[in-house]
């Protein structure tokens, strides 16, 4: 069996061919934040489609504007257009921001920048005007048929009212991967099921979790039954498992004597790609394909959980989803306090993120959930460091 160091399991992931689910669906265009297109979305027409007023004021001919007074002979507002005569020498139109300029006029004067008497407007003080000014081209955002929205986008809402811009009511994603989610041991009390917990039972927390991340990454979540450490329960559930297109099991993957997800995977003719990360938490994890379907078996410690998907599962699903080039998402930020390493492993620990700084939160170990949900992030304290001093910069992994 194989453990491996932090960055051997992640490059190991971040090279292994992963086939994206290759069926598409269309939806709604409000049901699509978080999904991933499938076919791009090309402009309709040009955008903007006309020349584009992008301040109130007075559509002018910016020479004439500089040098005296103009008469204010109409005004024009969004979704109108000017009717009447192109704009002649000496004249102005009253615009708002978003109308289409005028025939005639080349710039438009903020408003705040003329002084107006009655029909007429000249320059403030000091204000003058070149040809093209609070205007946007017609075309100069995007030409009629230029592909805006590429396959493999993650639509957000950036995306999505780019969409909408170009009149598209409903796009084609790929459809979601269905994860399955194993949570094994006999101490898991599944929720509603009892009124009260004897001492030696906790309630099942880790298939909700990873079920929320799960949906997060664009997966959809199929949560089985808890599965108690006995070998033909653990064997039903694998075979159950593998109806859905990735694995996630939580627990049983240590070195007890009842962990048996490593044992149980191999009697099923499991491939494993390592058995083991240099990290804390999340040691103990296991990582393979179980014939056509990958699975990765986590601790069952809920941070350890939590810390090892973010990290190995988050960025594969994402690529199942047809998300080219995941990765876990990290960002670098300055130690405000000073932070302990542990020899031979990389540490990932419960952290806060304010602005450039982060730190550490105070932890009882990768079962205190009440810290996790304290922090927002989680604090990398690299491998072969014993003691990080305070303003070091450190990567943080981002939830």
């Amino acid at each position: 069996m194989t453990t491996l160091g932090f960055e051997a399991a992640l490059e190991l992931l971040r090279e292994l061919r992963v086939v994206a689910v290759d069926e598409m669906e269309e939806v709604a265009l409000g049901a699509s934040r978080g999904r991933v297109l499938a076919a791009s979305v090309a402009a309709d027409r040009d955008q903007p489609p006309f020349d584009r007023a992008t301040r109130d004021g007075f559509a002018v001919r910016a020479e004439d504007f500089n040098v005296g007074e103009l008469a204010v002979v109409g005004s024009v507002r969004a979704g109108q257009r000017w009717t009447g005569a192109a704009l002649g020498m000496g004249e102005a139109i009253e615009i708002m921001t978003g109308a289409p300029l005028p025939e005639g006029a080349d710039a438009v004067a903020m408003v705040e920048h003329v002084v107006r008497k009655g029909e007429q407007v000249r320059a403030a003080v000091g204000r003058s005007l070149v040809a093209g000014e609070n205007v946007v081209e017609q075309g100069a955002e995007a030409r009629a048929g230029q592909v805006l929205l590429p396959v493999g986008n993650v639509m957000g809402a950036a995306e999505i009212a780019l969409a909408a811009a170009c009149g598209r009511a409903r796009v084609k994603v790929w459809r979601r991967p269905t994860v399955a989610i194993v949570a094994t041991g006999d101490e898991l009390v599944e929720l509603g099921t009892a009124s009260a917990l004897e001492p030696q039972q906790i309630w099942n927390s880790n298939s909700y979790a990873i079920a929320a991340m799960v949906e997060a990454a664009g997966g959809e979540a199929v949560r089985l039954p808890i599965t108690p450490d006995v070998r033909e329960a653990v064997a039903a559930s694998l075979e159950r498992a593998r109806e859905c297109d990735l694995v996630v099991l939580s627990g049983g993957v240590s070195m007890g004597e009842y962990d048996l997800v490593e044992e149980m995977l191999l009697a099923a003719g499991a491939e494993f790609f390592f058995t083991g990360v240099r990290m804390q938490p999340g040691k103990p994890m296991v990582c393979g394909r179980l014939g056509e379907k990958l699975f990765f078996g986590l601790p069952g410690n809920p941070i350890s959980t939590q810390v090892t998907f973010h990290c190995f599962v988050e960025p594969l699903l994402r690529r199942m989803c047809g998300e080219a080039g995941a990765a876990p998402r990290w960002g670098l930020a300055r130690l405000a306090k000073e932070a302990e390493g542990k020899p031979g492993l990389t540490r990932l620990l419960p952290g806060r993120l304010d602005g450039v700084e982060a730190w550490v939160v105070g932890w009882q170990g990768s079962g205190d959930l009440a810290a996790n949900a304290r922090a927002n992030c989680y604090v990398e304290l690299p491998e072969g460091r014993a003691t990080l001093a305070a303003g070091e910069y450190v990567r943080v992994l981002l939830r």
